[in-house]
């Protein structure tokens, strides 16, 4: 997930836990107090964690394209979540955000502080797995598939503008773009493009949680298979934000190099020193 749209900011830290233990903890999640396990497999390898009660898969980029892919065969509409730490502190706060994260068919590591806290949790992760790199391994495998790739949102011009970098790339990839909104006002227009294309993977640049509420609002109407919130993500892939060098990705620093380039996000970095706290003191 990411920039101009959500404009989220994932601290930075990583620290392994213990591997292979079924857990339960108590939560508190938007004002509810509930045990919720965390998921493993037969082997006792976790596949998802629960970070201050949101849940988040313990997979990689590979897997979350499989994952992806048979919701597309199923065809049931599905919303995926690009989950990061400040996703983890609104839901604290906010009830409907956390239900429509905890309902959703898969909630994606994005954000270092996110992969510190899972694998302190005994997830194997050793990377993220965010909305603006999963876009054009995404689109190559709709076009291998033929599937029917949508871009919603955005300033006007740039899902159109990153459409044709898609189409260019991929020149079987079917895809349209629509720059729309969440207003319910616009949903009509949304909806009728999103039907006349045949969409089968719809990916949403509102911002979170705009995204993740509208998509969840409309999930019975949408006609997806797949419905996903991406942020900021067609900003960095047309070239309108500067993405950090590989080496601050893989080091966990994108986000200071965001910062440098956008000062403003200072006032959301207070939220980001509660989070590690509370993470700290929950069980493992």
């Amino acid at each position: 997930m990411s920039p101009a749209g959500s404009r989220w900011f994932q601290p930075s830290g990583d620290r392994s836990g213990e591997a292979g233990r079924p857990l339960h903890r108590r939560t508190h999640v938007a004002g509810l107090d509930q045990a919720q396990p965390a998921r493993s497999l037969p082997t006792g390898r976790l596949t998802e964690a629960r970070i201050l009660g949101v849940r988040v898969d313990c997979l990689d980029m590979r897997t979350a394209l499989e994952r992806v892919e048979r919701f597309v065969e199923d065809g049931v509409t599905q919303l995926v979540a690009t989950v990061n730490a400040e996703f983890v502190m609104r839901a604290q706060e906010d009830r409907e955000f956390a239900r429509v994260l905890n309902s959703a068919g898969l909630c994606l590591p994005d954000g270092i502080g996110v992969v510190w806290a899972a694998r302190r949790q005994g997830c194997a992760l050793d990377q993220t797995v965010s909305g603006v790199d999963l876009i054009q391994p995404l689109a190559a495998m709709c076009a291998r598939r033929g599937f029917k790739l949508f871009l919603l949102g955005a300033a006007p011009g740039v899902a159109g503008d990153l459409a044709a970098r898609l189409r260019a790339a991929n020149p079987s990839l079917q895809v349209t773009a629509h720059s729309g909104g969440p207003d319910p006002a616009q949903d009509a227009e949304t909806l009728k493009l999103i039907h006349e294309h045949g969409t089968q993977v719809l990916l949403v640049a509102f911002g979170a949680p705009a995204q993740e509420l509208w998509i969840d609002r409309l999930r019975n109407r949408l006609g997806v298979a797949v419905g996903i919130g991406v942020g900021g993500a067609f900003d960095f892939l047309t070239g309108r934000m500067p993405r950090a060098p590989e080496w601050m990705r893989r080091a966990g620093l994108e986000w200071l190099f965001r910062l440098a380039r956008q000062p403003w996000r200072i006032r959301r970095m207070t939220v980001l020193p509660a989070y590690a706290v509370k993470v700290l003191r929950s069980p493992k």
